[in-house]
């Protein structure tokens, strides 16, 4: 397992699976979104506070690759790392199966920022995140 800034560790529900027995492909996004909005939490940052001032950080992408599916009951670990190309900000998102480290999803979430309603460069959220942000 590579690096990564963030780490949530995380359990399925049976609900989340499908006829097959496995997690049906939808519920990855909200693990990949829960673990964004808990790193952001964490690190005190706030969707609500940013509106207030004006700062929308919006998806503009999602690219998941699924390399193993995870069942029911099981507990994963999600991970992220976070990187700026121009005006964009790309979560790197992984998730692994816990009990063998074992790659499930691979994802790219490309985001945008908007200041009062208008596409913005992002810098006023790039102060926010400058001690993670990888530049490409």
């Amino acid at each position: 397992m590579k690096d990564y800034i963030y780490k949530l560790e995380m359990k399925t529900r049976d609900y989340e699976c499908d006829a097959q027995g496995v997690v049906n492909n939808a519920n990855y996004q909200h693990y990949l979104e829960a673990t964004r909005h808990e790193w952001l939490q964490s690190e005190g940052f706030s969707f609500s506070k940013w509106h207030e001032e004006g700062i929308d950080m919006m998806v503009s992408e999602i690219c998941i690759r699924y390399k193993t599916p995870l069942r029911g009951q099981e507990v994963f670990l999600s991970c992220l790392n976070i990187r700026r190309e121009g005006a964009r900000f790309i979560f790197e998102q992984d998730i692994y199966r816990k009990s063998d480290l074992r790659l499930c999803v691979s994802a790219e979430v490309t985001t945008v920022c908007l200041v009062d309603g208008r596409l913005s460069r992002g810098d006023g959220i790039a102060s926010y995140f400058e001690k993670y942000l990888r530049l490409s």
